[in-house]
């Protein structure tokens, strides 16, 4: 990567028409005087390896959705310790080292969703139920542990894909609790997360009594209000909405692309994170990503 001629970068993904990814990107780029492109292209499970081995020497970047986070893995030259513990990269940089091309890995997923729960009112939790067991959970599970819970209950279909979520627990010192969903009766929890896509039919409601107590934090923000949000609201219980973190994480993603560094801040940040919302808001109408 030439820091002066690559200036390409875009959203990986399927579906991908939805993503407002290169809404958000391209306010931050605009605010921060760089004159980058930011798309996003459709690329199905199977067809990452092609396209990484056309990618020209203007691409500075790539963000990753759904169903590429793990199957970029065999092709990440190093990672850093978050994409490393959760199996999960969400963002790649690409340099030169040496004269050699090499893809650098990041998960911001998981300070994207610490900070959307924050940002919700949400900073601790003894107890988290994620929904689902795909890429997305390892990422929800570490957020759970940065919350300070003790106890993590992963509803899913298929208990042996979500395996390594109990190693991963371990890992992290969280006890993790595998349930099918359809065998669940009572779940006692501060915040439920749920990674599941927002089309998901569930096969059977979630107890009442968790849907009217604890905030539901859905990652989906399209289509909008997902399955699980709507079931939430019809128990008069809070849903925050995945708007803030696709805005959280892509800010970090932003770092990485411009300072080659998730922790080192942008040239004015808040400027440039309220860029970001605002072309969210107009686009969305969304001004509080919290409904009750």
């Amino acid at each position: 990567m030439d820091s002066l001629t690559a200036n390409r970068l875009a959203v990986l993904g399927s579906p991908i028409k939805h993503s407002r990814s290169p809404l958000v990107h391209r306010a931050a780029y605009r605010q921060l005087g760089l004159d980058w492109s930011y798309d996003a292209v459709e690329v199905k499970s199977g067809s990452l390896a092609m396209f990484l081995s056309k990618l020209e020497p203007e691409w500075r970047g790539l963000s990753l959705t759904m169903p590429l986070k793990q199957e970029v893995l065999p092709f990440i030259d190093d990672c850093d310790r978050v994409a490393q513990l959760t199996g999960s990269v969400n963002t790649v940089l690409l340099r030169r080292v040496k004269g050699r091309g090499t893809l650098s890995g990041f998960n911001t997923d998981v300070a994207g969703l610490v900070r959307a729960l924050a940002e919700s009112g949400v900073t601790q939790a003894t107890h988290v139920t994620l929904l689902g067991a795909g890429a997305t959970a390892s990422s929800a599970l570490m957020a759970a542990a940065e919350l300070g819970a003790e106890f993590v209950t992963v509803l899913m279909r298929d208990a042996r894909k979500a395996q390594p979520l109990v190693e991963l627990g371990r890992t992290l010192g969280v006890v993790v609790d595998l349930q099918d969903f359809s065998g669940v009766s009572r779940v006692d929890s501060d915040v439920v997360i749920s990674t599941l896509p927002g089309g998901t039919v569930l096969p059977s409601l979630l107890p009442l009594e968790l849907r009217e107590r604890a905030v539901l934090f859905d990652v989906a923000y399209s289509p909008w209000p997902s399955g699980v949000a709507t079931s939430w609201q019809a128990a008069g219980g809070t849903v925050v909405n995945g708007l803030g973190m696709l805005l959280h994480q892509a800010l970090i993603q932003v770092r990485v692309f411009v300072t080659a560094d998730p922790f080192e801040p942008l040239s004015d940040e808040p400027s440039v994170l309220a860029a970001m919302r605002g072309a969210l808001t107009r686009d969305t109408g969304f001004d509080d990503a919290v409904e009750r």
